[in-house]
Order: structure tokens, then sequence, then C-alpha cells
């Protein structure tokens, strides 16, 4: 059995570990990362990154077939669903290799194989028919998350499928249901729906994307109905019976049970922490709902053990787990790290129109015990969003009506994603309204929105 011993070791590649790993290295600390699968993790390779190559070609599809309000002509419009899935598989392939060199850059080792922990500062990594004995002062668990499936709604690839077969369909659905409307769920419904499916979404919630806003939650709902979905809320699916190329979906709503026929069903119903396996029992680990319970600094209470990314729970979100791992590789390396606030995390939804936001929802503030404010700007009162063709959409912004402190920003529309990071830089700097408003946006921009979503939250708004 081969041995070898590190500062730290890294149990996973994704974007939470690959990150963790290069920081550590960088600053002096011989480390490793095991990876079992794929460097770049789910969010890489079949998460965050081939999901915005699929989404951009509907998009583009979407803008073809609107060709004639831009003064354009596009005849015979189509798509090649396997072509549109290639393209898609190779942005994932070429940024997995990108990854590779990076720690290679870095000169981080890499192990490829599947990881236990025997004992407090031991990694022990099965490696095809060899072990490799690793020790470690430091390991930081990365492990991520798969999804989540229900009794009887589990995927087989075929009629039901989970984020990964949805990602390289063997078809296109015709008649789809998609049960769940957080992120994973929405983005492929506005995929498949923007190339002809007829999709039906169902949440158990009272409205689509729930952590949001629910003004944001109404509207996006709107624009989905608008493009042909059918969104079904307070409704749960009991039952799939499947037949040949046909499921029969039994959808409680309202004390009643219907039956609806679909060819393909996409169950995004949540995630499951990745800690089976792993031998967390033996060490003592504290595990919550399929996650590893950690403080604000990620420390399980295992000395030099530590948890980052999906595994140590909500957020789901890869950009809140490379911060983590940045954090812990400081915090190993003896600097003064900082931990990562939630709250100040902002998540993106890129459906058409995409949803982004950051803070505190209206209703949160209030249930906090914040005196609010409360400023909204439509996309229609944007020149530049009018001249881009995309004129549906809002800005909302939550401010403390005492301190004028920036609670939480919520908007629906197009390149919000890009948009909210103004407003995350914003909370990071604790700005205040008077901040906002004296800040000069560019015109013409759709950023100029954001300003005057501001100038609404304090009755002083131009153009709306």
């Amino acid at each position: 059995m081969a041995e070898k011993t590190y500062d730290v070791i890294v149990v996973g590649a994704g974007p939470g570990g690959y990150v963790a790993a290069i920081r550590a290295a960088q600053l002096g600390l011989r480390t490793v990362v095991v990876e079992r699968e794929h460097l770049g993790g789910i969010c890489l390779n079949w998460g965050c990154i081939p999901t915005k190559a699929l989404l951009r070609s509907a998009e583009v599809f979407h803008l073809m077939a609107r060709a004639k309000e831009f003064g354009l002509s596009a005849e015979k419009i189509g798509y090649d669903l396997d072509a549109v899935v290639q393209r898609s598989r190779g942005v994932a392939k070429q940024l997995s290799g990108g990854v590779g060199h990076l720690l290679k850059k870095n000169k981080v080792d890499v192990v490829m194989g599947e990881a236990r922990l025997p004992a407090k500062g031991k990694v022990l990594v099965k490696t095809g028919d060899e072990e490799i004995d690793l020790t470690g002062k430091n390991i930081i668990l990365a492990t991520g998350a798969r999804a989540r499936e229900l009794p009887g709604l589990e995927a087989d690839g075929d009629l039901v499928w989970t984020y990964k077969h949805a990602l390289q369909p063997p078809r296109m659905p015709k008649k789809l249901l998609v049960i769940g409307s957080g992120a994973i769920g929405i983005e492929f419904a506005s995929f498949y729906n923007t190339l002809g499916a007829e999709v039906t979404v169902v949440e158990v919630m009272d409205r689509v994307l729930p952590v949001e806003d629910a003004e944001i939650s109404a509207f996006a709902k709107k624009q989905f109905v608008k493009q042909g979905m059918t969104i079904m809320e307070k409704s749960m699916v009991k039952q799939l019976d499947r037949a040949k190329g046909k499921v029969t979906a039994h959808i409680e709503r309202g004390g009643k049970v219907e039956k609806h026929g679909f060819d393909t069903v996409i169950s995004a119903v949540g995630i499951v922490g990745n800690v089976e396996g792993l031998g967390l029992e033996g060490l003592g680990v504290t595990l919550d709902r399929s996650h590893v319970v950690t403080d604000d600094f990620c420390r399980t209470g295992i000395d030099g053990l530590y948890a980052i990314g999906d595994i140590a729970g909500a957020p789901w979100l890869a950009h809140k787990a490379s911060h983590e791992g940045v954090m812990v590789a400081e915090l190993i390396a003896g600097l003064h790290a900082h931990p990562v606030k939630p709250e100040s995390i902002a998540g993106c939804t890129y459906c058409h129109p995409q949803v982004a936001s950051v803070g505190y929802t209206e209703a949160k503030a209030k249930e906090l015990g914040f005196e609010v404010k409360v400023g909204r700007f439509p996309f229609i009162g944007n020149g530049k969003a009018i001249a881009l063709g995309e004129p549906e959409g809002m800005v909302k912004t939550v401010f403390d009506a005492k301190t004028g402190e920036l609670l939480g920003a919520h908007m629906v529309g197009a390149e919000v994603t890009e948009l909210i990071q103004g407003y995350v830089i914003g909370r990071q700097l604790e700005t205040t309204e008077e901040d906002l408003i004296q800040t000069v946006f560019p015109h013409p921009t759709l950023s100029e929105m954001m300003h005057e979503s501001v100038l609404d939250a304090w009755g002083r708004a131009i153009h709306f």
C-alpha cells in the first residue's frame, strides 16, 4: 500500500474542493485532492455549466423565432437536439480539462479513486486494484450532493429522468412533467418548453420558485404561463404508473387526485449530501438529514476535519462552495478568515426570464422585525430593455427604513443574473440607500433600473 503525507487532503474536486486545493497550495501547503469521478464535480460536468450551455441554445432559438420583431428574417427555423447536447457536453469537457491544468499548475497532487476516512487524519483511497494511504493534519470534505429520489418516483433514464438524464436526453419530450419548481426544475422546464415541449410543472409549495420573494415568483409564473407552461402549485405527485412510452401521474391538488398522462417526467425534488461510505459516523461527525453539521468556519467539531459546499448544507450553490474552500484553506494557513454569510450569497436561476436575488425577501425582513422601505422598477421603463426587446421584468429592493441598510434585492428579467452582483457588492460593503442614490449608473444600461428601484424606495423615482 502506497503511503503519502500532506498538509491538506481535499476529498472531492468540485467547485468547492478544487478551489480549496488551489488556494491551500498557493499558501505553501502540500496539498492533494481526491476525486472519484470528474474533475470539476457535478457543477462543471453535470450541473451549472452544461445546463447554461443548453439554455443558451434555447435562448438563441427563441431569438431566431422573433427575428421579424428586429427587422430580420429567418426561415425554416429548427434545431438538432443531439447537436445542442453535444455542444453542452463539449463545453463541460473543455472546462473539466481546464481544472486539471489549474491543479497541475499549482502543484496540487490528484488521486482518482474512492475515499474513506478510517481514522482521524487518514484518508484511504481505492483506485482500481490499488489502495493509497494518505495522511494529513487537515482534511476538507467536499463530496457534494446528488439528486433526491422519492419512493415511487425513482428515475429510470427512460420515462423518468434526473438532471443527468435531462442533460443527455434520449429523445425530445412531447409532453413533459417537471416535479419541483426550484432552480433545477424551472431551468429544465424553461429549456424544453422553449424547444416546443408541452410542459407541466408541479410544486408542493404555494408558489413556484418558493425561495424567492413572493412578488418575483408571481411575476415569473405569469411569464411561464404566457409561454405555454402549465403551473400546478400546492400540488403533489403521489404516484407514477409507467407503461411503454407513457407515464400516468397521480397528482393531488386541493384534496383531490387527478390522473395526467405524459411521455417524460423530470424529478427535481432537491438533493441529498454524499456522506455514505466515508466513515464519518466512526469519527463522530454529526450528520443532519444527509448533511454534515458545521460551524460558521466549516469546522465539523473533529480537530482538523472540515466540510464545505453542498455536503455542509444550504445554500446549495457552487459559488458558496468555492468561497468556503478559500476560507478554510486560509484558516488552515493561519490567516484571518471571514465566515461566509448565507444571506449575502446571491441565488441565480437561468430560466426565461432569469431570476436573481440576494439577502432577505420583503416577508423575511418583516419577520425579522425590520421596518422596511421597498422600491420597485419595471423593465418597461428602461430604454435598454426596450431596445433589447426584453420589456418584461422587475427590480425590487428592500431597505431598513431606520438605517438605510440594503436588506435584500430581487430581480426577474433579462440578464438579471449578471446585474445582481452590483447589489451583492453593496451588501458586502454595508452600503446604504444614500450611497446607491449618489452612485452614477451608465446610460443606456439595464443597471439603471437598479438605481431607479433604490430611488423608488425613498419616493424619488424619476422614470416611473
